[in-house]
């Protein structure tokens, strides 16, 4: 059984649950790019508390927003709403989306008008944050040496054949076809020719094959074994992934190595600049806590 979250009323009014769900779905999906699926769930009960706090923090940052009245022009509503409905793939499905939803069109740009103004509110509180400057940019990068090694990558050319179908029949015609390709490289054929003229991968019709420089765990795990474990020049065996039949050629390798500054100077200054923002915004929902009057009960 689902462990259920706590009643919450802030000011009064209550916190709906699926705005607490919300706030888990996003840590979870935040988290599950960083950490195996196990450690995720053993980090369950700590995500549940942290999104609690966050679907808290978001209800003031609105009810802060509504009652300072920023001002959200209705020109800036139909900007959203026409990003919106490029989105989803035009006009159309943008109405059967709202359809499915059971939400107007109204209810819709009363939701965007609430979410600009939240943004507006937030752009403010970070206004007056000052640029990272130099000094602890250099420090940064001091104190944070692992962070900022370019990890091993390697470089390949690749071409796909997908089987037509599920049946065996069609997994055997793919294999026949992607096996002639590889001979006839071999005998001395082009590769990149041979991707450009039949490889059913992007890369092989727009850059005969070149997939470009790839780290480690970036591609599925049969394609990645073979590319770092082949050598430059090398012709791979067929490979199989969920995708269809591969075959590489190898083109490029580097070890891990050493940043300089002046490389990771930019991710420097965007990190201490989110960083320095991210805390002037928990300031911001802090003292909005100490001001609002929070109960929570268990459900």
């Amino acid at each position: 059984m689902t462990k259920q979250f706590p009643r919450i009323t802030i000011n009064g009014h209550p916190l709906p649950p699926a705005a607490i769900e919300f706030e888990l779905g996003r840590l979870v999906k935040f988290y599950s790019q960083h950490m195996p699926e196990e450690q995720i769930r053993a980090q369950m009960p700590a995500l549940r508390e942290h999104a609690v706090e966050q679907a808290i923090g978001a209800r003031l940052l609105f009810d802060e927003a509504a009652r300072l009245n920023i001002p959200v022009t209705e020109v800036e509503v139909d900007e959203q709403l026409e990003q919106m409905k490029k989105q989803v793939g035009g006009a159309k499905k943008f109405e059967e989306l709202l359809q499915r939803q059971k939400l107007t069109e109204s209810a819709l740009r009363d939701q965007v008008r609430s979410g600009r103004r939240v943004d507006k509110l937030v752009e403010q509180v970070v206004a007056s944050m000052p640029e990272p400057t130099e000094e602890e940019m250099c420090a940064h990068f001091a104190s944070h040496p692992d962070e900022y090694l370019r990890p091993e990558r390697a470089q390949a050319q690749h071409i796909l054949v997908q089987p037509a179908g599920k049946d065996e029949a069609a997994r055997a015609a793919a294999k026949d076809k992607i096996e002639s390709i590889r001979k006839r490289i071999q005998a001395g054929g082009n590769f990149s020719d041979e991707a450009a003229t039949h490889s059913e991968c992007p890369s092989g019709r727009e850059a005969g094959g070149s997939l470009g420089w790839f780290g480690r765990g970036m591609m599925v795990p049969a394609f990645d074994a073979a590319a770092f474990s082949m050598k430059i020049g090398e012709l791979s065996e067929i490979i199989e992934t969920q995708f269809g039949y591969h075959i590489i050629q190898k083109t490029g390798h580097e070890e891990p190595a050493a940043t300089t500054y002046e490389e990771a100077r930019d991710s420097i200054r965007d990190f201490l600049r989110h960083a320095a923002r991210g805390a002037a915004l928990s300031a911001h929902v802090a003292e909005l806590k100490t001001k609002a009057k929070i109960e929570k009960a268990d459900s």
